[in-house]
């Protein structure tokens, strides 16, 4: 357990904000997890914009890596199409959590108009690394 105390949090959805981040066509919605965790953690909901319905299919988010700790997702709405390396294409539906494995070489491929996720990552801040080409799977998998 770390030394440093957590402190209670509630973020309540009648007051939720939701900005836009890293993607253009994505709003973010910050749990407040971060503040409460000392940068441990981040949590957050992710959708898509409101009026950028088809955005997403003209972008993805190219082959990257998190250099994180912990990293996973559950989609509370719509489904999210990815590739990760040595897994292939995977689709994920509303009630689907998924672990992603600390540097795990992936990429968003596309998602309906109506995706919701919940996002929880540690460290808060993290480097994200570009990657050239989807690693080969090992024959030890």
């Amino acid at each position: 357990m770390s030394e440093t105390s957590q402190r209670f949090s509630v973020s309540r959805g009648e007051k939720a904000v939701y900005k836009t981040g890293l993607r253009s066509f994505m709003e973010y919605r910050d749990l407040g997890i971060e503040q409460a965790t000392h940068g441990q953690f981040r949590a957050h909901v992710i959708r898509i914009k409101s009026g950028s319905a088809g955005a997403h299919e003209l972008h993805t988010t190219g082959l990257h890596q998190h250099k994180c700790d912990f990293q996973m997702f559950y989609v509370l709405r719509g489904w999210m199409k990815f590739v990760y390396e040595g897994q292939g294409e995977q689709t994920f539906h509303a009630g689907d959590c998924v672990l992603q494995p600390a540097g795990i070489v992936h990429n968003e491929l596309d998602c309906s108009d109506d995706v919701e996720i919940l996002e929880i990552y540690s460290p808060a801040v993290h480097p994200t690394l570009v990657v050239e080409t989807m690693p080969e799977a090992s024959a030890a998998r």
